[in-house]
């Protein structure tokens, strides 16, 4: 029997958004539309948090347009953008499984809309359909793949090298050695955790060295090879 939620009326549109999410591809129509039943939906302007680092988890938040950033908050005060993530996805996966509080804050980067669905509900479609808990591990490892490239990033390299392969990354992402940045040198910054001048100077080396050509956001790289050698020296 698929649990069913006191929400009565369910529209197509929130059916369908569920429907592009991964971890939910493969369920039945029935079973979407029961799953939506379940959830909330939010709006978030840009800049807006969604949760914050450290409070009780308030369930599963699923991002159908727009994209956040998952940011982590050193004592004293300094941030490192863990990762950015684009809709559709979703989020907060972590604290909903293991009942935590909120590893890191997430903060909207453009217009959010998502649906949040609670722990309870979560738990009870992943007993009866251990399929989508599978899914999840999934997601959990791809998120701890990330995370291990980051530290990685940090510990053993300087921000010239983890600038080099964000850019190869940008690259690979769009399927063209030309491609608009997606964030803005600020947001670069907090990701590779310097600040803008420090990310825009060492954009002009790379231009200079005849790695790239840049114009604003627009990105091209002229010496992929060049620029995936510097990511992966030595220190």
């Amino acid at each position: 029997m698929i649990p069913v939620c006191d929400n009565s009326v369910v529209s197509d549109d929130k059916i369908s958004a569920l429907s592009k999410i991964d971890v939910f591809q493969g369920l039945s129509h029935d079973e979407l539309e029961s799953l939506a039943a379940c959830t909330i939906p939010r709006s978030y302007g840009p800049g807006e948090d969604l949760f914050y680092e450290g409070e009780p988890c308030g369930g599963l938040h699923i991002l159908i347009k727009g994209a956040v950033k998952v940011v982590k908050t050193t004592p004293n005060g300094r941030q490192l953008v863990l990762t950015v993530q684009q809709a559709p996805a979703t989020v907060a996966e972590v604290p909903v499984f293991d009942g935590g509080p909120n590893p890191a804050t997430v903060t909207a980067m453009a217009r959010v809309e998502s649906l949040v669905l609670l722990r309870k509900d979560l738990y009870a479609f992943c007993r009866r359909n251990p399929n989508l808990a599978l899914r999840f591990l999934e997601v959990f490892g791809a998120r701890l793949r990330t995370l291990v490239t980051l530290v990685e990033r940090i510990t053993f390299g300087n921000v010239r090298q983890r600038l080099a392969g964000m850019l190869v990354e940008f690259s690979d992402t769009s399927g063209s050695r030309r491609f608009q940045l997606p964030e803005t040198h600020e947001q670069i910054a907090t990701r590779l955790g310097t600040v803008r001048e420090v990310v825009s100077r060492n954009l002009g080396r790379f231009q200079n060295e005849g790695l790239i050509r840049v114009a604003r956001k627009d990105v091209e790289i002229i010496n992929r090879h060049g620029l995936a050698a510097e990511a992966e020296t030595e220190m």
